[in-house]
């Protein structure tokens, strides 16, 4: 049948999570945009609701417990280099309980929290769309 997002467009979740100015981002270490700062997401599961895929990824990657969610935007981003192509249902929270972790070391070895005015160099495209609706 395939792989979702290089056979063909992959359905994908993120979570822009916000404390005051402040978003959670992940540096990332697999395609697409290896190296990148990202907000925590991932793909949607075959008869998964988007909104519990995005709950389930954000508490995956994160260790955080996941409240009220709201919907910010659509993210369609293509990979020519990497052959990745995917389009994305981005979510918006601010209400959540505990500390981020490091969960997932072998994809999201590091986070922090960055101002949205300030945010790291290299930053993934989906990311970018996701703070531009902010």
């Amino acid at each position: 049948m395939g792989q979702p997002g290089t056979d063909f467009p992959g359905l994908g979740v993120g979570l822009v999570i916000r404390r005051g100015r402040s978003i959670l981002l992940y540096r990332r270490t697999r395609f697409p945009e290896t190296g990148s700062w990202n907000i925590v997401g991932g793909k949607v599961d075959h008869m998964e609701a988007c909104i519990d895929a995005v709950r389930r990824e954000a508490e995956e990657e994160s260790g955080l417990t996941i409240g009220d969610i709201r919907f910010l935007c659509v993210s369609e981003n293509r990979f020519p280099e990497d052959g990745h192509h995917w389009v994305s249902l981005i979510y918006v929270t601010d209400d959540f309980t505990g500390e981020p972790r490091v969960m997932e070391p072998e994809k999201l070895p590091e986070f922090g929290w960055f101002d949205i005015d300030a945010l790291p160099e290299k930053v993934s495209k989906f990311t970018l769309h996701a703070v531009s609706h902010l």
